[in-house]
């Protein structure tokens, strides 16, 4: 018998639509349940998942898929699935509820709320019945209902205990500590007690890339000159790049491993942490010009043109975990199977390179390709010089990669977020900066133009888009991740409309999400959706806090513009976050690298030239390989009114005997023009 819809089968999330069928009588977040909560005095049973993600999915098939499970929600619950994705505000919120509950917290993510939407209880992936030690959601659901007639003071005093925490927390004053180097040191030496030294990143198993903690290294290392902070960061990013966590023959990263040593990944892949990861080893590639930094950086971009760009320019927001053979399914393989592409004698030696073996590193015998060995290491193994082993390796990549083309992919989550195509936008504005490609300049504009187009309208800015509608105002995340976006643009093409916009999505944001009171931004703005609690998020998750963004954001921007507001808001944003800073940096870790470029002298260089001259061009590359973090960079073109009126930092510059020339400045005080790249390079610090 084929199962009528549920109301998720109007949503466009594709996480939602997944759950249109099952038996559950699901209801999106909103209006119609909650007041069928009130009306009916039932508890609300809140699922809260993503598209990509496995457990998500594990739990569907084997609870919400239940007859018997969906048959008592549906007699004693009202159950709302909300796509985290969509709503990081309620994700935010019940997630912290949950971590407080039980110690931590994950997606699934189940929580029970009164129906004035306060939590009582809550966890993350039930199994359907009792266990491996864990109460099964059956279990779970009556225990919940028996304690919600029959006990109903208990559930009140804890979900009112616990909401005023929730508010308590959102309340953080502004520190009268001193915004010192100090910060920055002890949060290194932070890092440095956390760091895997056997396998690099930080901490045991599941074993995340931690990528804003690695940026903050490298930028320490630049400010100290510490041997110890750059030997963090270039250890994990190689042992990254050469275990499971990395898509060896396509590209790109998953979200993390669920082992120490990075060999088997959550096979999911995220936009967000793609984009940061380019972040991180671009910086690197710039700091050591190390070629390996620059393949991974190619190879994930290449990947996400390829997969999760959309036509009309923006980033999708991720690949499942999950393909139709199974978990990972899509990335595995056996001796066997890549014999049987290469030969043989090729496909041995393949199998040696990947770390493929005949019991496999997976519980089914298959293996997660991996490389055991250096490039250099294995050459020498196979009698052969490193550069022919490198033409092999792409030639054995090729056809391995032409094949698995041809397995069936994992799904796509096509919605397009404007806080995290933020994020890749910078990262392919970013990478054209270094490496010069001009593929990634057009892809930062389309999908820049496309946020423009399809999710700012009217003068409102949105949060997701997907067919054809932009939804939910836009987070304090949209906002922080787009202006930083602007501006690695405007030093990628050096158009002015990008800090024109820039100038009017900073003012938006004082004016929609400052707290007056005490400082900082909230997630929210005024005119959204009441909540349990107005969230003011400080706190690094999987992507930096949205306060840290505009906090280095509005550093940069008043750099550029001269803006005294700005630097004010920043400045006052730091002094909220630092006690945190100073009790639990790894979780503030952007933060951290905001307030080094806020206690760090700045460069601002002034490059005065036609953009078709061939000099302008070589002063532009010399300063953007350069690893160069506190700096801001604008260009303009001789008789430039209206960019110079925009840029001060431009203004009473001009062309040296009618050649390009090039301006050091430290607070808008600049030494003597500098007509010569030579020149240029030694003056470059």
């Amino acid at each position: 018998m084929t199962q009528h819809p549920n109301r998720l089968i109007h949503e466009t999330s594709p996480y939602l639509l997944q759950h249109a069928y099952n038996p559950v009588d699901w209801y999106p977040w909103g209006e119609e349940a909650l007041q069928k909560a009130q009306r009916e005095d039932k508890p609300i049973f809140l699922s809260i998942g993503y598209s990509a993600c496995h457990w998500c999915h594990v739990m569907e098939r084997e609870s919400f898929e239940n007859d018997e499970i969906a048959r008592y929600l549906n007699e004693h619950f009202v159950s709302i699935k909300v796509d985290r994705e969509e709503r990081p505000d309620l994700d935010e919120i019940y997630m912290t509820a949950v971590q407080v509950l039980t110690g931590q917290g994950g997606w699934p993510l189940t929580v029970f709320l009164t129906p004035d939407l306060k939590p009582f209880y809550g966890g993350t992936y039930f199994p359907p019945e009792d266990r491996w030690g864990r109460p099964g959601l059956l279990t779970v659901l009556r225990a919940i209902v028996e304690l919600y007639h029959k006990e109903r003071e208990k559930i009140v005093e804890q979900a009112e205990r616990l909401t005023h925490y929730l508010k308590a927390l959102q309340q953080p004053r502004s520190s009268a500590g001193l915004l010192s180097p100090e910060l920055l040191q002890r949060a290194y030496l932070s890092l440095l007690q956390g760091f895997d030294r056997e396998h690099g990143g930080f901490g045991n198993a599941p074993k995340f890339p931690h990528s804003l903690e690695l940026s903050f290294l490298l930028r320490y290392w630049h400010r100290t000159n510490d041997p110890d902070a750059l030997h963090i960061v270039e250890f994990s990013l190689e042992r990254m790049a050469r275990g499971g966590l990395y898509d060896q023959l396509g590209g790109g990263f998953h979200r993390y491993c669920i082992d120490a040593n990075w060999r088997i990944p959550h096979f999911e892949k995220m936009l967000y942490d793609n984009a940061l990861l380019v972040w991180t080893y671009l910086e690197a590639y710039q700091a050591t010009k190390k070629p390996l930094y620059r393949r991974i950086v190619e190879e994930t971009l290449d990947y996400i043109m390829r997969e999760m760009k959309s036509p009309e320019g923006g980033f999708f927001t991720s690949q499942d975990a999950d393909s139709p053979n199974g978990e990972g399914a899509f990335y595995v393989w056996t001796p066997a199977e890549i014999k049987a592409v290469l030969g043989p004698e090729e496909g041995a030696r393949a199998c040696a390179y990947f770390g493929v073996t005949e019991s496999g590193n997976l519980s089914d015998g298959t293996s997660v390709p991996s490389q055991p060995y250096t490039l250099e290491e294995f050459a020498a193994h196979a009698g052969m010089t490193p550069t022919e082993c490198e033409a092999w390796l792409a030639r054995v990549r090729a056809q391995l990669f032409a094949a698995r083309e041809r397995r069936e992919k994992p799904a796509r989550d096509e919605k397009i977020l404007t806080a995290w195509n933020g994020l890749m936008i910078s990262a392919c504005a970013r990478a054209y900066q270094v490496l010069g490609h001009e593929k990634y300049l057009r892809a930062a504009q389309d999908a820049a133009h496309f946020c423009l187009t399809y999710l700012y309208q009217d003068g409102m800015l949105r949060h997701s888009y997907k067919d054809g509608q932009a939804k939910f105002n836009a987070y304090l995340d949209d906002y922080a991740f787009l202006i930083t976006a602007l501006l690695d643009l405007y030093e990628a093409d050096f158009d002015p409309r990008w800090i024109h916009i820039a100038q009017v999505l900073s003012t938006m944001t004082i004016e929609k999400f400052w707290d007056e009171s005490t400082g900082g931004f909230y997630f929210t703005s005024p005119d959204h959706e009441k909540l349990l609690v107005r969230l003011k998020s400080l706190y690094d998750g999987a992507t930096p806090s949205g306060n840290a963004a505009a906090t280095l954001a509005f550093l940069r921007l008043a750099q550029l513009t001269d803006d005294a507001t700005l630097r004010t808001k920043a400045e006052q944003t730091l002094r909220v976050c630092c006690a945190f800073m100073e009790q639990v940096p790894q979780g503030l870790s952007y933060m951290l690298s905001a307030l080094d470029f806020y206690l760090s002298p700045i460069y601002q260089i002034a490059v005065i030239g036609r953009k078709d001259d061939l000099r302008t061009h070589q002063f532009l590359e010399k300063i953007r390989t350069r690893f160069l973090p506190n700096k801001i960079i604008a260009m303009g073109e001789p008789d430039d009114v209206e960019h110079t009126a925009l840029i001060p930092l431009l203004q009473g510059k001009n062309l040296v005997n009618g050649a390009p020339a090039v301006y050091l400045c430290e607070n808008y005080s600049c030494r003597a023009p500098i007509t010569e790249v030579a020149e240029l390079e030694r003056n470059l610090r």
